[in-house]
């Protein structure tokens, strides 16, 4: 037998999670005859099944106090976790204390993450759920891995007994090895998940002040490629989010989902997530090349795709309301091509229509949309990390001013309106043209925004007439207006602030245009 195989004669575990104990620690017991020791609530649930269980404190000879919080931080403990079996002054100290090697360590930790997720949850609870005991046993078995094997998931429970099994009781050093790693991992994000709950205590998320930023994303699942064919891709969600989003949708059909599949995904729901009423959106290349709203989610689609059926052509659909059978059947009407559709939820009638459809459209489900994107945004850039606040929440329409002479009529408002909330999800520098509550036109990612307006004009063609016309951020000069004046635009939006902007409204007031200033740009590199 190999000299890195090492038998497990004695386990100790302390869980709170209970998932799959009982039969693992039967299989211990009954087949390869390990000693149990375990703690409170383990000791009892072991006991209860009738399993032979030793509590901790018949190795520590002494007991649990204050209520719980002191059981296992004990010489006795640590002295079986940390002695080295391979030198024998170790293995003599052991022997002259009457101490037992622990040959592995079961522990998943206190539920802290769960726990300060919950809906008015304390401060006492929280600090509660905070593990001393835990992270140290864990901590210990995983520097110990030449002699001692440690779980921190009840999904590791199987590939231990499959180890064992193999190697008939034992554990080889690269599967200890293995362990340890996860074991430091969990104990990482587990430290993280605290320290992001005090620092959220302690000041307003907003403020970004720390020495260092400790993040914390859980493998979610493989992807079929990175950005590219060349490039491998993978998808780390944040942990504790139950929230709608790309992150927590659950995929219905279709085939895996792309790296650029989840981008576009989630550029899609969080545009279509802005609107209340029937909202469709069409996304390609991570900006909308379609979006309406209307009286039906059907009729919403079809002006959505309308708006640019040439780039419509491959891309990404998102709802914001239930996709319904008429919805589904004016999706599939016609040559159309899309990648994947996301939405709140599907009718029994348009799922099935739509999984008939094709076999590889990515079909994801949400649940109900609430609110927009949390938390912090970040950017990888070589050698460091961007990080701010998401551009969420900031817009008040009653603090708009209007600009020219000629006040917008009230469908123009409503038009303003619906440009403006599209506008700021479209790459900078951006130009959004808008016939009522439908997009006609987009001018995306530009160098120099009279040529996005130029794009937005020719991608709407006719369309462009008597529409309204959103700018992410100021017009430097007033080359911008006579362009949008010259395709028909009759009224704009944009948030002021240019020393030239006198300029671009004397131009409006040249052509009876009027101009709305929000006082805040929605740049999107």
């Amino acid at each position: 037998m190999s000299s890195d195989l090492r038998p497990i004669r004695r386990a100790l575990l302390s869980v709170s999670d209970k998932t799959g104990l009982v039969p693992f620690a039967t299989e211990l017991y009954q087949k390869y005859g390990v000693e149990l020791i375990a703690t409170g609530g383990t000791r009892k649930t072991l006991a209860d099944a009738g399993l032979p269980v030793k509590d901790i404190s018949e190795l520590t000879k002494f007991p649990e106090i204050l209520d719980g919080r002191v059981k296992t931080l004990h010489p006795a403990i640590y002295a079986g976790l940390l002695a080295k079996r391979s030198k024998p002054e170790h293995m003599q100290t052991l022997a002259d204390h009457g101490l037992p090697e622990i040959d592995l360590v079961v522990c998943n930790l206190y539920p802290f993450e769960q726990t300060v997720t919950k809906p008015g949850v304390t401060e006492t609870e929280a600090i509660e759920n905070i593990d001393i005991g835990g992270p140290c046993m864990v901590r210990a078995a995983a520097k110990n891995f030449a002699s001692v094997a440690v779980l921190t998931h009840s999904q590791e429970y199987g590939p231990l007994l499959s180890e064992m099994r193999a190697s008939s009781g034992h554990t080889s050093e690269p599967f200890r090895h293995w362990l340890a790693s996860l074991a430091f991992q969990r104990i990482t994000s587990y430290d993280s998940a605290i320290h992001e709950y005090f620092r959220d205590q302690l000041r307003p998320r907003h403020e970004l002040s720390d020495g260092s930023l400790l993040i914390r994303f859980q493998h979610k699942q493989a992807l079929l490629k990175g950005e590219n064919n060349h490039q491998v891709g993978a998808f780390y969600a944040e942990p504790g989010i139950t929230r709608p989003c790309i992150s927590t949708a659950e995929q219905l059909h279709g085939k895996e989902l792309s790296y650029n599949n989840i981008l576009d995904l989630d550029s899609a729901l969080n545009i279509a997530r802005e609107f209340a009423e029937p909202a469709a959106v069409v996304v390609k290349h991570n900006n909308p090349c379609g979006a309406a709203t209307a009286g039906t989610l059907a009729d919403a689609f079809q002006l959505a795709w309308d708006g640019d059926s040439l780039s419509a052509f491959g891309g990404i659909i998102a709802f914001n309301h239930t996709v319904d059978a008429k919805t589904a059947e004016a999706m599939m009407s016609g040559e159309r091509f899309v990648e994947c559709v996301i939405a709140p939820d599907y009718d029994a009638d348009a799922l099935t229509a739509l999984k008939k459809w094709k076999k590889n459209v990515r079909l994801l489900r949400t649940g109900p949309l609430s609110g927009g994107p949390q938390g912090l945004d970040y950017r990888r850039v070589d050698g460091g990390l961007l990080v701010q606040t998401r551009d969420v929440g900031a817009d008040d329409p009653t603090k708009w001013t209007v600009a020219t002479k000629r006040q917008p009529t009230a469908d123009e408002t409503a038009a303003l309106h619906f440009a403006w909330l599209v506008c700021k999800h479209v790459k900078s520098n951006a130009i959004v043209l808008a016939s009522g509550t439908q997009i006609v036109g987009v001018g995306a990612g530009q160098m120099s925004r009279v040529v996005s307006v130029e794009i937005a004009a020719k991608k709407a063609g006719e369309k462009a007439k008597g529409s309204v016309l959103a700018s992410d951020a100021f017009f430097p000069f007033p080359d911008n207006v006579e362009l949008a004046a010259a395709a028909g635009v009759t009224a704009i939006i944009q948030p002021g602030g240019s020393v030239n902007d006198k300029l671009s409204i004397d131009a409006c007031d040249k052509h009876g245009i009027a101009m709305l200033f929000t006082g805040m740009r929605h740049f999107r590199h």
